[in-house]
């Protein structure tokens, strides 16, 4: 080969990798883009103009895919699962990059696997489905709200009227199914449930939906949730006219199916209108914008320059921007470098014979990318923010709230998953902090034209009556008594059938006794066959305690109760000697001291200042214990005249008081009331104790005496029946019986009044009532306890109460009859100190100023010289004036002479030294 000819070749081989390079860099003159979608359908006739309108709309716009033309391949699915496969398997033969649709959910989960073979996102405009969000469809992404949101909202509205049953109607396919599982989670949450699942089959005719909504009418709840197909929904409300079930006192919250309808409605059929009025309509919130206006003003141009019958909805909104959200992404495929290529995968091949062309369909090499620069799509549409979140669901969900009155759907608020319901719009609400708090709606009118917030359920009206459970007891009939099967009576029953005809319906009643009669029956137990629906309900005297409450609803307390302890008593025999007996001997003893001690010592005080306090030896003796113990009936005839004697003889007088009015109540108490037999007074006694106890077998009182009390469950003795309580009681714990017996205080009060040598100790140590019980969340709770609020208010509870007690007159009320006790030292030992200390201090202060006048004395009457005329006084005076005796001498004169003579004295003196002082100058 020559030299020109290798230059040739080397030439060639260059032009050819130059325009290799340059071929790869070319961005495709034409991209290809599916659609599925029902061409004749209330979404699809909307959602057909709207995907040909952006189509035209992106080629139009050189700012996205700039010199490249998006082109579309639009198939009919028909509304047939089977077709919408086979039309999607070949869409998926012209290479397309992304197929928009398919509008239905049960088509969606079928291709979503083709599309996860073939590396094809499918970007969902209608389909709804919450399921289809699973990580099982990873090239599925959801351009329109989610019906997890839609069904939030739902529970919200059910919550917010406080309803705690729905009936969920829906078509039976993937689309009703999932939507409303996904209603039982959000309703949970709320604490309320879907008390019944009316299933209507797909493409169903008339017949069948009336046979479904004839056993929905039968239940219970009144809130009616419709969630089905917008082609076949509205037959469901003209055969539910004709049931009667738009009447007041329901509830139809329907999903945005509706609104798509009434939307796409372009002239309002008066006769379809008269059968939706009073029904809430959720629809897919897009806020307002110039964008949407003026699309919505080309697209009615469009279509009735095309003679379209339907009308735009919300789902063309979404239809018209999911194709910008797929010319965007692919944009940004282009502008990263990526080349739209497809190649063939070696297990789609065709079978011997077969006519599939399966080998046909090709993978999307680029699909990873594609899908990775859709989910990062953010920009502002016709519907507002287009952006998916990290759950690859549009962020900021949103639904309008709607209420059909007549010709027209009124907005009534907004639901959000930002802030909850609201009367203001979501995009107002999203510059705020988020107040799921304030929950706020419009007035609605429902249906029947009311306005009255309807009670969303009735007691249901199929043939099977409410299963009520009584206990059959061994005792206490007048609580409950079985006379057999159905033939229930007592007072706890009264109150349950006057309760019953109060309410607003009818409920008829079958009563179904528990247990033998011969021995009670395990309260709990009855409470558990309601929590398994084996019972609706159970009436009788059932406490309301923790763990019955953790298995069904109670109503409102009709009655008081507690746990009180009952103990025997004895009668005290009269005695002549009773009037000893408040006080013990130390008490006794300890008294008279004290009295005799306070005579003694207002002696003292009142000896040298006051005459009724002289005397005779023998009279002041006397004086002494009369006027100490005339004070205990304030009829001392002594007055007092000192600071210090007229103190003492105050706190005396207190103390006295103290004394015999402690006296005259024990001494009261003594004489007329009982004494216990045992040493259990209180709930104290009773755990500290090792005594047997009785309880009453089946009820709560053994449970609580064990788990809560610690009480060894070797101390308790199971109990039966009235009868059984005396004999246990009366045998004693040394003869096989029990000490005391604690029970609820309504049985305590009936067993009294058989036996009048018994009685409660102590005080009532719990605090429950005792209600009817039914299953959780039953709404028949709520109403009864409306119920016995009347009864109790009207004063009818009360006066079927007197007529089942009547006690007899052995019965008594006072507690404080019981058990009376003789007053010790230690309950004054107090008062006695107190008494005590204030005779000490008064003299020690009396000697203090006894023994400074002495020396005062004393010292006078040595400076005194005595004189002739004086001879007899010193012959009588003591040779020792400060001895002992001398001192009890002084003290025993009266306290006017000693003043006097010291004053005589002091004068004798200055006289004296005068007349000295008179000699002394004379001199």
């Amino acid at each position: 080969m020559g030299a020109a000819q290798l230059v040739s070749l080397f030439l060639a081989l260059a032009a050819a990798a130059a325009r290799a390079v340059s071929a790869a860099g070319a961005r495709p003159s034409e991209v290809a883009v599916g659609a599925l979608f029902t061409y004749d359908s209330v979404i699809g006739r909307a959602a057909r103009v709207a995907v040909e309108l952006a189509i035209d709309d992106v080629n139009a716009d050189g700012t996205v895919l700039a010199g490249t033309k998006l082109s579309l391949k639009s198939h009919d699915t028909n509304c047939s699962a089977f077709i919408g496969t086979v039309e999607a398997l070949q869409l998926m033969e012209e290479n397309v990059v992304a197929v928009i649709g398919p509008q239905s959910s049960g088509i969606g989960h079928v291709i979503s696997h083709v599309a996860n073979e073939l590396h094809v996102p499918l970007l969902s405009f209608a389909a709804t489905d919450p399921d289809l969000s699973a990580l099982e469809y990873p090239y599925f992404l959801r351009t329109t709200t989610s019906d997890y949101f839609q069904m939030n909202a739902i529970a919200s509205i059910v919550d917010y009227y406080q309803w705690k049953r729905v009936t969920a109607i829906f078509v039976d396919d993937d689309y009703g199914r999932g939507g409303v599982s996904t209603l039982g989670d959000a309703l949970a949450a709320k604490r309320a449930t879907i008390s019944y699942k009316a299933a209507i089959p797909p493409n169903s005719n008339s017949d069948v939906i009336n046979d479904v909504l004839f056993r929905a009418n039968m239940m219970e709840s009144r809130v009616m949730v419709v969630h089905v197909n917008p082609d076949t929904g509205m037959r469901i409300f003209s055969t539910a006219n004709k049931l009667q079930m738009m009447a007041s006192g329901y509830v139809w919250i329907v999903t945005d199916w509706l609104a798509a309808v009434l939307d796409s409605s372009a002239s309002r059929d008066l006769k379809d209108m008269s059968h939706i009025q009073g029904l809430i309509v959720l629809r897919q919130h897009t806020p307002e914008s110039d964008a949407k206006n003026k699309f919505i003003s080309k697209w009615n141009t469009v279509a009735r320059n095309r003679s379209v019958i339907s009308g735009l909805n919300s789902y063309g909104l979404y239809a018209y921007d999911t194709v910008w959200t797929v010319a965007h992404a692919i944009d940004q495929f282009l502008n990263s470098g990526q080349q739209i290529n497809f190649s063939t995968d070696p297990r789609l091949h065709d079978s011997s014979g077969s006519t599939l062309r399966l080998s046909t369909l090709k993978v999307f090499d680029g699909g990873e990318q594609m899908l990775q620069q859709l989910l990062l799509t953010n920009f502002t549409g016709v519907t507002g923010l287009v952006q998916f979140g990290s759950d690859r669901n549009l962020v900021h969900p949103a639904y309008d709230i709607l209420n059909v009155g007549g010709s027209v759907s009124r907005l009534i608020g907004y639901w959000s998953n930002y802030s909850g319901l609201s009367v203001a719009a979501p995009e107002i609400l999203y510059q705020k902090p988020p107040n799921s708090s304030a929950q706020q709606l419009d007035n609605v009118v429902w249906p029947g034209d009311s306005t009255t917030i309807p009670k969303g359920w009735v007691f249901p009206n199929n043939g099977q009556p409410l299963r009520v459970g009584v206990p059959n007891k061994a005792s206490f009939k007048e609580l409950v008594s079985s006379g057999g099967p159905g033939n229930v009576t007592g007072y706890c029953i009264d109150v349950f059938n006057a309760a019953i005809k109060l309410l607003p319906y009818p409920v008829p009643l079958q009563f179904i006794t528990i247990g033998d009669g011969k021995k009670n029956p395990i309260y709990i137990g009855i409470v558990r066959m309601v929590a398994n629906n084996s019972l609706d309900a159970a009436v009788g005297d059932f406490a309301i305690v923790r763990n019955g409450t953790a298995l069904a609803e109670y109503t409102q307390p009709y009655v008081e109760a507690g746990l009180v302890i009952v103990a025997p008593v004895k009668q005290v025999t009269p005695s002549a000697w009773a009037f000893l007996k408040p006080f013990t001997l130390e008490m006794w003893c300890v008294t008279g001291a004290l009295f005799i001690l306070v005579g003694v010592v207002v002696w003292l005080l009142e000896h040298r200042i006051n005459e009724e306090f002289r005397g005779s030896p023998r009279q002041q003796v006397a004086t002494i214990f009369w006027f100490s113990f005339s004070t205990m009936f304030y009829s001392h005839r002594e007055n007092t005249v000192s600071a210090l004697g007229r103190f003492v003889l105050i706190i005396w007088l207190f103390v006295v008081l103290i004394i015999t009015s402690s006296y005259t109540a024990s001494l009261t108490s003594i004489l007329t009331v009982q004494q216990l037999d045992t040493g259990i007074t209180g709930l104290d006694s009773l755990i500290s104790s090792s005594l047997p106890i009785g309880y009453q077998n089946g009820k709560f009182t053994k449970r609580y005496l064990t788990l809560e009390l610690n009480i060894p469950e070797s101390r308790l003795v199971a109990l039966n029946t009235i009868q059984d309580y005396a004999d246990a009681l009366n045998r004693g714990p040394k003869n096989g019986g029990v000490a005391v017996i604690v029970d609820e205080k309504p049985y305590v009060d009936i067993f009294l009044s058989h036996y009048c040598n018994f009685r409660i100790v102590g005080q009532q140590f719990t605090r429950e009532g005792w209600g009817f019980s039914f299953q959780r969340d039953s709404p028949l709770a709520e109403d009864m306890s409306t119920a016995i609020l009347q009864l109790s208010e009207s004063g009818q509870l009360q006066r079927i109460h007197d007529e089942w007690f009547k006690r007899p007159s052995c019965a008594y009320d006072d507690d404080s009859q019981v058990g009376a006790t003789r007053l010790g030292i230690g309950s004054f030992s107090g008062l006695f100190l107190m008494c005590a200390l204030i005779c000490l201090f008064a003299l020690v202060v009396f000697f203090v100023r006894i023994c400074w006048q002495y020396n005062q004395y004393s010292n006078s009457d040595a400076e005194d010289e005595p004189g002739a005329a004086d001879a007899d006084v010193v012959q009588r005076r003591p040779s020792r004036l400060g001895s002992f005796k001398g001192l009890l001498q002084f003290v025993d004169k009266k306290e006017e002479e000693i003043r006097r003579k010291m004053k005589r004295r002091s004068s004798d003196k200055a006289a004296g030294s005068s007349d000295a002082l008179s000699v002394s100058s004379a001199y």
